[in-house]
Protein backbone atom coordinates (compact mmCIF):
# COMPACT_ATOMS: atom_id res chain seq x y z
CA UNK A 1 0.00 0.00 0.00
CA UNK A 2 1.45 3.75 -0.72
CA UNK A 3 2.08 5.50 2.39
CA UNK A 4 2.21 2.09 4.43
CA UNK A 5 6.02 2.44 6.06
CA UNK A 6 7.96 -0.49 6.51
CA UNK A 7 11.62 1.32 6.04
CA UNK A 8 12.71 4.47 7.39
CA UNK A 9 13.76 7.22 5.40
CA UNK A 10 16.95 7.08 3.46
CA UNK A 11 19.48 8.68 5.44
CA UNK A 12 22.48 11.14 4.04
CA UNK A 13 25.77 10.04 2.97
CA UNK A 14 28.61 10.56 5.56
CA UNK A 15 25.96 12.54 8.29
CA UNK A 16 28.37 13.58 11.39
CA UNK A 17 28.65 11.21 14.13
CA UNK A 18 25.96 11.70 16.44
CA UNK A 19 26.66 13.60 20.43
CA UNK A 20 25.89 11.22 23.00
CA UNK A 21 22.89 12.98 23.86
CA UNK A 22 21.50 12.89 20.58
CA UNK A 23 18.73 10.44 21.15
CA UNK A 24 14.91 11.16 22.17
CA UNK A 25 14.48 11.00 26.26
CA UNK A 26 12.57 7.40 27.69
CA UNK A 27 9.41 10.63 27.89
CA UNK A 28 9.75 11.66 24.51
CA UNK A 29 9.99 8.06 22.91
CA UNK A 30 6.86 7.32 24.70
CA UNK A 31 4.91 10.13 23.18
CA UNK A 32 6.45 10.13 19.99
CA UNK A 33 5.32 6.40 19.14
CA UNK A 34 5.94 6.34 15.31
CA UNK A 35 9.66 4.83 14.63
CA UNK A 36 9.60 7.50 11.64
CA UNK A 37 9.44 10.48 14.10
CA UNK A 38 11.82 8.82 16.63
CA UNK A 39 14.32 8.40 13.95
CA UNK A 40 13.93 11.96 12.76
CA UNK A 41 13.70 13.33 16.51
CA UNK A 42 17.31 11.68 16.62
CA UNK A 43 18.75 12.80 13.40
CA UNK A 44 18.18 16.32 14.60
CA UNK A 45 19.23 16.18 18.03
CA UNK A 46 22.48 14.79 16.45
CA UNK A 47 22.61 17.57 14.48
CA UNK A 48 22.06 15.94 10.86
CA UNK A 49 22.38 18.49 7.91
CA UNK A 50 18.95 18.19 5.80
CA UNK A 51 17.22 15.65 8.85
CA UNK A 52 13.49 17.67 8.64
CA UNK A 53 13.71 17.99 4.55
CA UNK A 54 14.57 14.25 4.09
CA UNK A 55 11.57 13.11 6.02
CA UNK A 56 9.25 15.61 4.23
CA UNK A 57 10.66 13.87 1.07
CA UNK A 58 9.89 10.86 2.34
CA UNK A 59 6.64 11.63 3.19
CA UNK A 60 5.58 13.33 0.03
CA UNK A 61 6.63 10.20 -1.86
CA UNK A 62 4.84 7.77 0.12
CA UNK A 63 2.11 10.18 0.83
CA UNK A 64 0.51 10.80 4.06
CA UNK A 65 -0.69 9.65 6.61
CA UNK A 66 1.84 7.73 7.91
CA UNK A 67 1.49 3.99 7.98
CA UNK A 68 3.62 1.98 10.09
CA UNK A 69 3.50 -1.98 11.55
CA UNK A 70 1.54 -2.32 15.06
CA UNK A 71 3.92 -1.38 17.73
CA UNK A 72 2.20 -4.51 19.73
CA UNK A 73 3.15 -6.84 16.68
CA UNK A 74 -0.86 -7.43 15.89
CA UNK A 75 -0.71 -7.88 12.05
CA UNK A 76 -4.41 -6.63 11.86
CA UNK A 77 -3.35 -3.15 13.12
CA UNK A 78 -1.34 -0.42 12.33
CA UNK A 79 0.30 2.48 13.54
CA UNK A 80 -1.30 5.70 11.93
CA UNK A 81 0.43 9.09 11.84
CA UNK A 82 -1.15 12.14 10.72
CA UNK A 83 1.39 15.11 9.96
CA UNK A 84 1.76 18.71 9.42
CA UNK A 85 4.25 20.74 7.96
CA UNK A 86 4.46 24.41 9.47
CA UNK A 87 3.55 26.83 7.60
CA UNK A 88 6.24 29.99 8.53
CA UNK A 89 4.04 32.69 7.41
CA UNK A 90 1.18 31.06 9.60
CA UNK A 91 2.96 29.67 12.79
CA UNK A 92 0.36 27.66 14.87
CA UNK A 93 0.54 27.38 18.15
CA UNK A 94 -2.23 24.58 18.28
CA UNK A 95 -3.33 22.16 15.79
CA UNK A 96 -6.43 19.48 15.83
CA UNK A 97 -6.33 16.29 13.38
CA UNK A 98 -9.96 15.91 13.11
CA UNK A 99 -10.58 11.92 12.36
CA UNK A 100 -14.25 11.45 11.21
CA UNK A 101 -16.30 10.26 14.10
CA UNK A 102 -12.91 8.95 15.86
CA UNK A 103 -12.57 12.82 16.68
CA UNK A 104 -16.07 13.38 16.92
CA UNK A 105 -16.53 10.76 19.73
CA UNK A 106 -14.75 12.49 22.57
CA UNK A 107 -16.04 15.73 21.11
CA UNK A 108 -19.34 14.89 21.96
CA UNK A 109 -17.56 14.04 25.18
CA UNK A 110 -16.45 17.34 25.71
CA UNK A 111 -12.82 16.44 25.59
CA UNK A 112 -10.71 17.40 22.74
CA UNK A 113 -7.29 17.03 24.46
CA UNK A 114 -6.45 13.69 22.69
CA UNK A 115 -6.26 14.87 19.14
CA UNK A 116 -4.27 17.79 19.57
CA UNK A 117 -1.04 17.39 17.42
CA UNK A 118 2.35 17.58 19.17
CA UNK A 119 5.06 19.37 17.36
CA UNK A 120 8.50 17.27 17.19
CA UNK A 121 11.14 19.14 19.37
CA UNK A 122 13.19 21.09 16.68
CA UNK A 123 11.20 20.75 13.67
CA UNK A 124 8.14 22.04 11.75
CA UNK A 125 6.62 18.65 12.28
CA UNK A 126 3.02 18.55 13.72
CA UNK A 127 2.38 14.73 14.36
CA UNK A 128 -0.53 12.41 16.34
CA UNK A 129 -0.38 8.67 16.11
CA UNK A 130 -3.34 6.59 16.29
CA UNK A 131 -3.27 2.38 16.75
CA UNK A 132 -6.21 1.65 14.03
CA UNK A 133 -7.53 -1.30 12.21
CA UNK A 134 -6.13 -2.42 8.74
CA UNK A 135 -9.24 -2.17 7.71
CA UNK A 136 -9.97 1.57 8.84
CA UNK A 137 -11.41 4.10 6.27
CA UNK A 138 -12.01 7.48 7.26
CA UNK A 139 -12.01 11.51 6.17
CA UNK A 140 -9.74 13.85 8.10
CA UNK A 141 -8.98 17.25 8.42
CA UNK A 142 -6.40 19.38 10.32
CA UNK A 143 -7.38 22.88 12.18
CA UNK A 144 -4.21 25.41 13.21
CA UNK A 145 -5.30 27.84 15.32
CA UNK A 146 -2.37 30.70 16.87
CA UNK A 147 -4.38 31.38 20.03
CA UNK A 148 -5.06 29.65 23.40
CA UNK A 149 -5.01 25.82 24.42
CA UNK A 150 -8.53 26.52 25.99
CA UNK A 151 -9.84 28.32 23.11
CA UNK A 152 -8.52 25.16 20.44
CA UNK A 153 -10.14 22.72 23.10
CA UNK A 154 -13.50 24.40 23.12
CA UNK A 155 -16.14 21.62 21.95
CA UNK A 156 -19.34 23.02 22.50
CA UNK A 157 -21.64 22.90 19.01
CA UNK A 158 -20.95 26.66 17.85
CA UNK A 159 -17.13 26.37 18.38
CA UNK A 160 -17.45 22.77 16.33
CA UNK A 161 -18.87 24.32 13.70
CA UNK A 162 -16.84 27.39 13.61
CA UNK A 163 -13.51 24.55 13.64
CA UNK A 164 -15.29 22.41 10.59
CA UNK A 165 -15.43 25.62 8.56
CA UNK A 166 -11.95 26.20 8.69
CA UNK A 167 -10.38 22.79 8.67
CA UNK A 168 -7.92 21.80 5.45
CA UNK A 169 -7.45 18.56 3.48
CA UNK A 170 -4.02 17.25 3.99
CA UNK A 171 -1.76 18.56 1.19
CA UNK A 172 0.50 15.13 1.09
CA UNK A 173 -2.41 12.57 0.62
CA UNK A 174 -2.09 11.54 -2.70
CA UNK A 175 -5.56 10.32 -2.81
CA UNK A 176 -8.41 11.72 -4.31
CA UNK A 177 -9.90 14.16 -1.58
CA UNK A 178 -13.26 14.00 -0.74
CA UNK A 179 -15.67 17.03 -1.54
CA UNK A 180 -17.90 19.26 0.61
CA UNK A 181 -19.82 21.80 0.49
CA UNK A 182 -21.40 24.94 1.74
CA UNK A 183 -18.46 26.60 1.12
CA UNK A 184 -16.19 24.51 3.01
CA UNK A 185 -12.75 22.83 2.14
CA UNK A 186 -12.61 19.13 1.02
CA UNK A 187 -11.13 16.31 2.70
CA UNK A 188 -8.25 14.19 2.70
CA UNK A 189 -9.34 10.26 3.01
CA UNK A 190 -7.37 7.77 5.03
CA UNK A 191 -7.41 4.24 3.77
CA UNK A 192 -6.08 0.73 5.33
CA UNK A 193 -4.71 -1.90 3.25
CA UNK A 194 -7.49 -4.06 4.01
CA UNK A 195 -10.82 -1.58 3.75
CA UNK A 196 -12.82 -2.56 1.19
CA UNK A 197 -12.09 -2.12 -2.20
CA UNK A 198 -14.48 1.09 -3.42
CA UNK A 199 -13.17 0.59 -7.19
CA UNK A 200 -16.35 2.52 -8.47
CA UNK A 201 -16.73 5.68 -6.72
CA UNK A 202 -14.04 7.69 -9.12
CA UNK A 203 -14.34 8.84 -12.87
CA UNK A 204 -13.25 6.06 -15.16
CA UNK A 205 -11.90 6.97 -18.79
CA UNK A 206 -13.23 4.68 -21.69
CA UNK A 207 -16.94 4.27 -19.88
CA UNK A 208 -20.09 4.99 -21.31
CA UNK A 209 -21.45 7.97 -19.82
CA UNK A 210 -25.56 8.47 -18.78
CA UNK A 211 -26.79 11.62 -18.92
CA UNK A 212 -27.43 13.75 -16.05
CA UNK A 213 -30.06 16.63 -15.84
CA UNK A 214 -31.93 19.13 -13.06
CA UNK A 215 -35.61 19.74 -12.79
CA UNK A 216 -38.27 20.10 -10.35
CA UNK A 217 -41.07 18.04 -9.20
CA UNK A 218 -44.24 20.00 -7.44
CA UNK A 219 -42.31 22.69 -6.50
CA UNK A 220 -38.98 20.40 -5.21
CA UNK A 221 -35.63 20.10 -7.12
CA UNK A 222 -34.35 17.18 -8.22
CA UNK A 223 -31.61 15.50 -10.14
CA UNK A 224 -32.53 12.81 -12.67
CA UNK A 225 -29.29 10.41 -13.82
CA UNK A 226 -30.36 8.03 -16.83
CA UNK A 227 -28.20 5.44 -17.68
CA UNK A 228 -26.61 4.75 -20.96
CA UNK A 229 -28.65 5.13 -23.99
CA UNK A 230 -31.55 5.77 -22.09
CA UNK A 231 -35.03 6.09 -24.46
CA UNK A 232 -38.20 7.19 -22.59
CA UNK A 233 -39.46 4.13 -24.29
CA UNK A 234 -37.13 1.80 -23.51
CA UNK A 235 -37.99 0.71 -20.51
CA UNK A 236 -39.22 -0.55 -17.90
CA UNK A 237 -36.25 0.50 -16.18
CA UNK A 238 -35.25 -0.15 -12.58
CA UNK A 239 -35.20 3.36 -10.59
CA UNK A 240 -33.22 4.11 -7.68
CA UNK A 241 -34.46 7.22 -6.11
CA UNK A 242 -31.58 8.64 -3.44
CA UNK A 243 -32.44 11.03 -0.47
CA UNK A 244 -30.04 13.93 0.25
CA UNK A 245 -30.00 14.23 -3.50
CA UNK A 246 -27.63 17.91 -3.05
CA UNK A 247 -25.13 15.91 -1.81
CA UNK A 248 -24.65 12.71 -4.09
CA UNK A 249 -25.36 15.07 -7.25
CA UNK A 250 -23.44 18.29 -7.37
CA UNK A 251 -21.29 17.49 -4.64
CA UNK A 252 -20.03 13.64 -4.77
CA UNK A 253 -21.21 12.90 -8.46
CA UNK A 254 -23.10 10.02 -7.74
CA UNK A 255 -23.27 9.79 -11.67
CA UNK A 256 -19.77 8.30 -11.90
CA UNK A 257 -20.93 5.97 -9.64
CA UNK A 258 -23.94 4.56 -11.33
CA UNK A 259 -21.96 4.57 -15.07
CA UNK A 260 -19.79 2.38 -13.32
CA UNK A 261 -21.86 -0.04 -12.11
CA UNK A 262 -23.47 -0.55 -15.53
CA UNK A 263 -20.20 -0.78 -17.52
CA UNK A 264 -19.76 -3.31 -14.83
CA UNK A 265 -22.28 -5.40 -15.46
CA UNK A 266 -23.33 -4.89 -11.67
CA UNK A 267 -26.53 -3.07 -12.68
CA UNK A 268 -29.41 -3.28 -14.72
CA UNK A 269 -30.22 -0.07 -16.67
CA UNK A 270 -31.28 2.49 -13.56
CA UNK A 271 -32.68 5.61 -13.59
CA UNK A 272 -31.64 7.60 -10.51
CA UNK A 273 -34.06 10.51 -9.46
CA UNK A 274 -31.84 13.05 -6.38
CA UNK A 275 -34.39 14.41 -4.21
CA UNK A 276 -33.31 17.72 -2.52
CA UNK A 277 -34.05 18.19 0.46
CA UNK A 278 -35.16 21.92 -0.16
CA UNK A 279 -34.30 23.07 3.67
CA UNK A 280 -36.41 20.21 5.01
CA UNK A 281 -34.21 17.68 6.33
CA UNK A 282 -35.27 17.16 9.91
CA UNK A 283 -38.98 17.55 8.87
CA UNK A 284 -38.52 14.86 6.01
CA UNK A 285 -36.46 12.14 7.27
CA UNK A 286 -37.97 11.83 10.50
CA UNK A 287 -40.47 8.81 9.65
CA UNK A 288 -42.90 11.54 7.62
CA UNK A 289 -45.83 9.76 5.99
CA UNK A 290 -46.77 12.98 4.16
CA UNK A 291 -43.14 13.02 2.26
CA UNK A 292 -42.81 9.02 1.75
CA UNK A 293 -46.67 9.56 0.45
CA UNK A 294 -45.22 12.30 -1.92
CA UNK A 295 -42.22 10.02 -3.21
CA UNK A 296 -44.28 7.51 -3.79
CA UNK A 297 -47.44 8.48 -5.37
CA UNK A 298 -46.47 12.13 -7.18
CA UNK A 299 -42.19 11.75 -7.30
CA UNK A 300 -42.46 7.78 -8.88
CA UNK A 301 -45.67 8.02 -11.24
CA UNK A 302 -43.59 11.63 -12.81
CA UNK A 303 -40.42 9.30 -13.17
CA UNK A 304 -42.73 6.56 -14.71
CA UNK A 305 -44.46 8.47 -17.06
CA UNK A 306 -41.08 10.71 -18.03
CA UNK A 307 -38.65 7.73 -18.05
CA UNK A 308 -40.08 4.77 -17.56
CA UNK A 309 -39.04 3.86 -14.48
CA UNK A 310 -40.74 3.11 -11.28
CA UNK A 311 -43.56 1.26 -12.33
CA UNK A 312 -42.23 -2.32 -10.80
CA UNK A 313 -41.78 -1.96 -6.64
CA UNK A 314 -39.77 -4.99 -6.94
CA UNK A 315 -37.11 -3.13 -9.17
CA UNK A 316 -37.47 0.00 -7.27
CA UNK A 317 -35.62 1.41 -4.38
CA UNK A 318 -34.96 4.22 -1.85
CA UNK A 319 -31.64 4.98 -0.39
CA UNK A 320 -30.60 7.09 2.13
CA UNK A 321 -27.96 7.70 4.67
CA UNK A 322 -28.27 9.06 8.63
CA UNK A 323 -31.58 10.15 8.73
CA UNK A 324 -32.12 9.61 4.84
CA UNK A 325 -31.70 5.58 6.09
CA UNK A 326 -34.12 6.24 8.81
CA UNK A 327 -36.15 7.03 6.24
CA UNK A 328 -35.22 5.14 3.70
CA UNK A 329 -36.52 2.06 5.88
CA UNK A 330 -39.63 3.48 6.39
CA UNK A 331 -40.13 4.48 3.24
CA UNK A 332 -40.20 0.67 2.73
CA UNK A 333 -42.14 -0.36 5.90
CA UNK A 334 -45.17 2.02 5.04
CA UNK A 335 -45.50 2.10 1.00
CA UNK A 336 -44.05 -1.55 -0.23
CA UNK A 337 -46.80 -1.11 -3.06
CA UNK A 338 -44.40 1.18 -4.45
CA UNK A 339 -40.67 0.54 -3.19
CA UNK A 340 -39.81 -2.91 -2.53
CA UNK A 341 -36.21 -2.08 -1.74
CA UNK A 342 -34.68 -0.19 0.54
CA UNK A 343 -30.81 0.73 1.03
CA UNK A 344 -29.65 2.12 4.71
CA UNK A 345 -26.52 3.32 5.50
CA UNK A 346 -26.53 4.28 9.30
CA UNK A 347 -29.77 4.77 9.63
CA UNK A 348 -30.67 6.93 12.79
CA UNK A 349 -33.17 4.01 13.90
CA UNK A 350 -32.80 5.67 17.60
CA UNK A 351 -35.19 8.09 16.48
CA UNK A 352 -37.38 9.65 18.46
CA UNK A 353 -35.26 9.69 21.51
CA UNK A 354 -38.22 11.71 23.47
CA UNK A 355 -41.36 11.46 25.32
CA UNK A 356 -42.44 8.97 22.54
CA UNK A 357 -39.45 6.72 23.53
CA UNK A 358 -36.94 5.32 21.15
CA UNK A 359 -36.34 3.21 17.88
CA UNK A 360 -40.01 3.97 17.36
CA UNK A 361 -39.30 2.31 13.55
CA UNK A 362 -37.56 -0.99 15.08
CA UNK A 363 -41.01 -1.25 17.26
CA UNK A 364 -43.21 -1.01 14.21
CA UNK A 365 -41.36 -3.79 11.53
CA UNK A 366 -41.33 -5.78 14.76
CA UNK A 367 -45.40 -6.10 16.05
CA UNK A 368 -46.92 -5.06 12.24
CA UNK A 369 -47.65 -7.56 9.55
CA UNK A 370 -44.56 -8.45 7.13
CA UNK A 371 -43.76 -6.60 4.34
CA UNK A 372 -42.99 -7.94 0.54
CA UNK A 373 -39.80 -5.86 0.84
CA UNK A 374 -36.08 -6.63 0.88
CA UNK A 375 -33.82 -4.37 2.92
CA UNK A 376 -29.96 -3.78 2.96
CA UNK A 377 -28.50 -2.15 6.03
CA UNK A 378 -24.96 -1.22 6.86
CA UNK A 379 -23.61 1.13 9.63
CA UNK A 380 -19.93 1.51 10.49
CA UNK A 381 -18.13 -0.22 13.72
CA UNK A 382 -17.52 3.26 15.36
CA UNK A 383 -20.66 5.03 15.04
CA UNK A 384 -21.11 4.56 19.03
CA UNK A 385 -24.40 6.16 18.54
CA UNK A 386 -26.02 3.96 16.09
CA UNK A 387 -24.53 0.58 15.99
CA UNK A 388 -26.49 -1.12 18.71
CA UNK A 389 -29.82 0.72 17.04
CA UNK A 390 -29.03 -1.28 13.83
CA UNK A 391 -28.07 -4.68 15.05
CA UNK A 392 -31.60 -4.59 16.64
CA UNK A 393 -33.36 -3.24 13.48
CA UNK A 394 -31.43 -6.02 11.82
CA UNK A 395 -32.28 -9.18 14.57
CA UNK A 396 -36.34 -8.48 14.45
CA UNK A 397 -35.87 -8.29 10.87
CA UNK A 398 -34.24 -11.64 10.54
CA UNK A 399 -36.77 -12.41 13.38
CA UNK A 400 -39.45 -11.82 11.56
CA UNK A 401 -38.24 -13.33 8.14
CA UNK A 402 -37.81 -10.82 6.23
CA UNK A 403 -35.01 -10.61 3.20
CA UNK A 404 -32.00 -8.45 5.15
CA UNK A 405 -28.70 -8.09 4.08
CA UNK A 406 -26.57 -6.26 6.49
CA UNK A 407 -23.19 -4.94 7.05
CA UNK A 408 -20.33 -3.60 9.15
CA UNK A 409 -17.31 -1.78 7.90
CA UNK A 410 -14.98 -0.13 10.11
CA UNK A 411 -15.88 3.57 9.37
CA UNK A 412 -18.15 6.19 10.95
CA UNK A 413 -21.03 8.86 9.65
CA UNK A 414 -18.92 9.32 6.39
CA UNK A 415 -19.17 9.63 3.10
CA UNK A 416 -15.91 8.47 2.48
CA UNK A 417 -17.59 5.30 3.40
CA UNK A 418 -20.88 5.68 2.29
CA UNK A 419 -19.80 6.41 -1.18
CA UNK A 420 -18.83 2.63 -1.66
CA UNK A 421 -21.62 1.07 0.28
CA UNK A 422 -23.73 3.20 -1.83
CA UNK A 423 -22.34 1.14 -4.93
CA UNK A 424 -22.16 -2.04 -3.24
CA UNK A 425 -25.85 -1.94 -1.82
CA UNK A 426 -27.35 -0.78 -5.10
CA UNK A 427 -25.65 -3.88 -6.96
CA UNK A 428 -27.03 -5.85 -4.43
CA UNK A 429 -30.50 -4.74 -4.39
CA UNK A 430 -31.01 -4.45 -8.58
CA UNK A 431 -28.22 -6.71 -9.91
CA UNK A 432 -29.87 -9.50 -8.88
CA UNK A 433 -32.45 -9.40 -11.17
Amino acid sequence: MKGEATVTYPPRKNPPAPPVTAGPTESEATAVRSPLLRTLLTDVRAGKPDAEEAFWRYAAATGTPLVEPDPEGDPDHRLVTFVRREDPAHPATHVLALVHTVTDKDRHAGDLAPHLMQRVDGTGVWAISHRLRADHRASYQFHATDGTREDALRADRASWLRVLDHAEPDPLNDRAPLPSRDGRNPASVLELPEAPPQSRVRRRDGVDRGHTLDTEVDGRSVTVHLPPGHRPDGGPYALAVLLDGEMWGPVLGVGDILDNLHADGDLPPTVAVLVDTMGRRMQDLACSAPFVDWLADTLLPWAEREYGAGADAARTVVAGQSAGGLTAAFAAFRRPDRFGLALSQSGSFWWPDDERGSEWLTGQYAWAGRRPVTLHLEVGLQEWMLLQENRRLRNVLRARGYDVRYREFNGGHDYACWRGGLADGLAALLGEG
